[in-house]
């Protein structure tokens, strides 16, 4: 029989520390979020729709984006144990200069949109956090702001190359006068891709107001609030800023930059560069052979052509192929430290983060940045951890197995054909007539049955 008694005070004191309320309602909401799974739902509360579709949104049928964040889960880790991982270490250089963590934030327009705090939140708390931070060409806040919002750490220029050439080159000397120490040159953006949540919101500049804009704001007040009583939006490298962001990258951007173009805009830049979009192998030879500094193996967060190739999938073969030559750097889909550390693994030098970045401004701004930085950051360390290894130099391609989910259908007869060798079409002989023709030279091709079905009990 168990002996039962009535409990003492000094007993139970122990059993009934309570935590002191947190009266500062941000940094309550913030220091819950554990996840950058927890900051998006806090931010999707807190923004209106327009603004949240236009980052959570994608292309088309945002396909692409989700494979890319499927590729990601379907991994395997691979730890080893009876490790001493007392100390971890997640520096080391990028481009020729130290980062404390192995990613940076990603260029980003229309910023403010998401929180009025913008770049320049993300910039400073980058600069605290020892991590590159990107400006966009269709950023929200001045290249000079940036550099004084940051002015120790590293800032890094996205371009995007326009047909007035001498506008584009204009941001390019501002960016140098500035002191960014690298220009991210993105590529795959020759005419916009469908953004259909972003024309079913009617998300332009300056914001058209709809009923539903104005219903959808109700409960919103503090984004409303902040949006009314500071700097009107707009893009801060940009004298027309009207339209549709798809009726500004089609009016403005040029679909014929080709690799020339590279070669002469590489001339012009003292600083390290890093071309942002490549997706596929033959193209990473040839920014090697271009003698770029990094390249960027990214589909533009799903943001353009739907169904592309999954950055991550494309990560083992062009690090094996170009690693040696130039830093082969990551960004779409990812989502927590985890990701980044099975990127490192699988060999990328650096990885960017663009909605989990604005997903943590938008739930705090400045002091949710801090907070997905340190989600990131916490994730990355316990994951070293777990593998065993105790600097970020140690992790290869034997601690991750990418799992197969989608893989490639070939027909064998289409399979066949491509392993054939090529034939050269024969010289034609001059015609003959029909009565001519004999009896052996007419074949016949029998029709290929389909292999039978395989039925899987």
């Amino acid at each position: 029989m168990v002996q039962r008694r009535i409990p003492r005070i000094k007993d139970l004191a122990p059993l009934m520390k309570f935590k002191a309320p947190e009266l500062n309602a941000k940094k309550r909401r913030l220091d819950a979020a554990l996840t950058i799974a927890d900051l998006r739902a806090i931010a999707k509360r807190r923004t209106p729709k327009a603004a949240f579709d236009y980052t959570e949104g994608a292309a088309e049928a945002e396909i692409s984006l989700g494979r890319a964040r499927q590729g990601f889960e379907d991994i395997e880790f691979h730890p080893a144990i009876l490790r001493d991982v007392s100390t971890v270490s997640t520096s080391w250089d990028v481009l020729g200069a130290p980062v404390s963590q192995p990613f940076g934030i990603a260029p980003t327009g229309f910023t403010r949109m998401m929180q009025t705090e913008g770049e320049i939140a993300g910039a400073r708390a980058a600069g605290r956090a020892g991590i590159p931070f990107a400006l966009s060409t269709m950023g929200t806040t001045s290249i000079e702001d940036v550099k004084a919002a940051n002015p120790t750490g590293r800032n890094w220029f996205q371009l995007y190359m326009w047909k007035d050439r001498d506008r584009s080159m204009a941001l390019v000397e501002r960016a140098k006068k500035a002191g960014f120490d690298t220009l991210l040159v993105t590529v795959d953006v020759p005419v916009a891709g469908a953004r259909l949540r972003d024309k079913r919101n009617g998300f332009s500049i300056p914001p058209a107001l709809t009923l539903g804009t104005v219903i959808n704001a109700i409960p919103r007040p503090e984004w409303w609030i902040n949006f009314l009583t500071t700097e009107p939006l707009s893009f801060a490298s940009l004298d027309r800023s009207s339209g549709t962001i798809g009726e500004l990258i089609d009016s403005m951007f040029d679909a014929t930059v080709t690799f020339d173009d590279l070669a002469w805009i590489k001339a012009q830049w003292p600083g390290k560069i890093v071309v942002k979009g490549v997706q596929n192998l033959d193209d990473a030879k040839r920014l090697v052979d271009l003698g770029v500094d990094g390249i960027t193996l990214s589909n533009h967060g799903g943001r353009q052509l739907d169904r592309a190739p999954i950055p991550f999938h494309l990560l083992p073969q062009i690090a094996r192929e170009v690693g040696a030559h130039t830093e082969v750097h990551l960004d779409t889909g990812i989502m927590s430290g985890a990701d980044i550390v099975a990127s490192v693994a699988l060999g990328a030098r650096y990885t960017m983060i663009g909605r989990a970045y604005l997903y943590g401004l938008m739930a705090g701004g400045e002091a949710g940045v801090d907070r997905t930085i340190a989600i990131l950051s916490e994730q990355i360390t316990r994951t070293m951890r777990l593998l065993g290894v105790n600097a970020l130099e140690e992790l290869n391609p034997g601690h991750v197995t990418q799992l197969s989910r989608l893989q490639p259908v070939v027909s064998p007869l289409v399979a066949a054909a491509a392993a054939a060798p090529v034939r050269k079409a024969p010289v034609r002989e001059p015609a003959v007539r029909k009565e001519s023709v004999s009896a052996s030279a007419v074949v016949t091709t029998t029709p290929v049955k389909p292999a039978p079905r395989k039925t899987v009990s």
